[in-house]
Formats: structure tokens, C-alpha cells, sequence
């Protein structure tokens, strides 16, 4: 597993009159982890789906390694790029090692039959999610978090140099959540996910874009981004944001009411 550069440029995506991604622009340098964030409709889940190649931008382009994704062969993207997104739909009547076989896919030929090298990556990605109790089970008998880790497994098994999830940690408890996102930041992959914890997100993430109505209103690293101002006016939350004694990261505590008076005067934020 190596590490790509992903470059979003300028992209705009419509439905209709509806601005879903509006002139949204990102890097993501090889081995970084970035996270977007904001709240529903702010046209994460949308952004990286133009990342992904599921929904082609009206405008801008979106870049890997310096090349247009939109031109590359979709052998060599399935090999780059793996996707781990919300409510898949993935319901097969297979095991939970089977599912987590289709990663190496783009790596063989049709018909070809698991090498002892994938046999090892398989039960490998297994054991990065805490699954391999779970090889034998019907993946359609699993809980919202075992199928949850077991997709992840199968996005590990892929071996990408870019990996896109968005909201990797819905379902998981705590301890998981930990454990995945701990190895995703681990990875030698570029890592791109979608985040509603915003203390998750302040930790794990080298940089954060904050979306709002399809654009981008902050981006940097975490300490810069998540004041109390930007939660104001993004979130419309009060809240106390302070460096955790341990950790070093911002942690954000969300108070009951309305944010004072005057925090939501600005409507954008300071990006760099």
C-alpha cells in the first residue's frame, strides 16, 4: 500500500437548480488524513462521490497523482481508489471472508482464485477491524457494526493508495471507532473521510475542510478551524472549544441554548 496525491479543483455539482458542491477546492498530500465536516446537506457525502467517480462534476476537475480521475482507465482507479460509504446496499448471501475477498478484485484476473498473498491480506484487513472471529458468519446475519468493519476490511484488503470513507465510524461503538479510525491514520494510503465527531475529527485528521451549503467555508488544521465562532455560524451551536491536557487536540463541548449574541455576525471564516 503506497500513498497518492489527490487534487479536488474548482469542482461544481448540480441537481437541478440545487447547488450540491459549490467551486469546492481541496488537496490531500500523500499520507495525510483529511476530514470534511459539517452538518447534513453540506454536500460532503456529494463531494466524495466526485472523488470516487460515482457522480461526474458539472465543473473543475478532480485530480490524482496530477491526472484528470475522470480520464484514468477504471482498472487502474479500482486499483488506486476504495470507497467505503453510507447504506452501500451490500446485503449478499456470502461469508464475511468472501466479502472482504471482493477488494482484491482489481488485482486479479477474471476468474482467477485467491493467491496465498491474498489469502494473507484478507485475513490481515480482518484482523485491522477486529473481524476475524466474524470470517465464517453470513455477512447478512451482521449488526449495523460488524457489517460496517467488515466493509472497511474489504477497502483495506484493496490495498488503495487512496482511500475515501464517508462516516466510517456510523454504527461502531467507541472502542471501534478508536481502533478504525486509529488505523486508518496509521495507513501509508492518503485518507479522505467525512465526519460528524468533530472531537474524532480534531484528532485524527492532519487537516479539515468545514462545508456549508456546498462550499467550503474553513479549511487548516483543526486547532485553526473548530472555534466557537465557526461552530456558531456553521452549526448554530453554543460551545467551549479547548486544547485536551493529554492529547493536544482541540476538544469541543456543545452547550445547551443558543449561541451569545454576536457570535453568528460573520458568514464566512477565515480559510488557509
Amino acid at each position: 500500500m503506497t500513498a497518492t496525491d489527490l487534487s479536488v479543483d474548482g469542482v461544481t455539482l448540480t441537481a437541478g437548480a440545487r447547488h450540491l458542491v459549490r467551486d469546492v477546492s481541496l488537496t490531500a498530500r500523500p499520507g495525510e488524513t483529511i476530514g470534511l465536516v459539517g452538518p447534513n446537506g453540506s454536500g460532503k457525502s456529494s463531494l466524495l462521490r466526485t472523488v470516487y467517480r460515482v457522480l461526474r462534476p458539472d465543473s473543475g476537475a478532480v485530480r490524482i497523482d496530477g491526472a484528470d480521475a475522470w480520464s484514468l482507465p477504471v482498472r487502474q482507479v479500482a486499483r488506486t481508489v476504495a470507497a467505503v460509504v453510507q447504506d452501500s446496499g451490500t446485503d449478499v448471501d456470502l461469508a464475511v471472508r468472501e466479502v472482504v475477498a471482493m477488494g482484491r478484485t482489481p488485482h486479479k484476473r477474471l476468474l482467477a482464485g485467491d493467491t496465498a498473498e491474498d489469502a494473507e491480506l484478507i485475513e490481515s484487513a480482518l484482523t485491522a477491524v477486529d473481524a476475524t472471529h466474524l470470517a465464517d458468519r453470513p455477512f447478512d446475519r451482521l449488526s449495523g457494526g460488524e457489517r460496517q468493519r467488515v466493509l472497511i476490511a474489504r477497502a483495506l484488503a484493496q490495498r488503495p493508495s487512496l482511500l475515501i470513507l464517508d462516516e466510517p465510524t456510523n454504527h461502531l461503538d467507541i472502542r471501534h471507532q478508536l481502533d478504525v479510525l486509529g488505523t486508518l491514520r496509521r495507513l501509508p494510503a492518503t485518507v479522505l473521510l467525512a465526519l460528524h465527531d468533530l472531537n474524532l475529527a480534531a484528532y485524527y485528521c492532519d487537516r479539515l475542510y468545514v462545508l456549508r451549503d456546498g462550499g467550503v467555508t474553513a479549511f487548516g488544521p483543526p486547532a485553526q478551524v473548530l472555534t466557537t465562532q465557526l461552530l456558531a455560524d456553521v452549526y448554530g451551536v453554543a460551545s467551549e472549544v479547548a486544547v485536551h491536557p493529554r492529547t493536544g487536540a482541540p476538544q469541543v463541548t456543545f452547550l445547551p441554548g443558543e449561541p451569545q449574541q454576536g457570535t453568528r455576525a460573520k458568514a464566512d471564516h477565515p480559510v488557509g
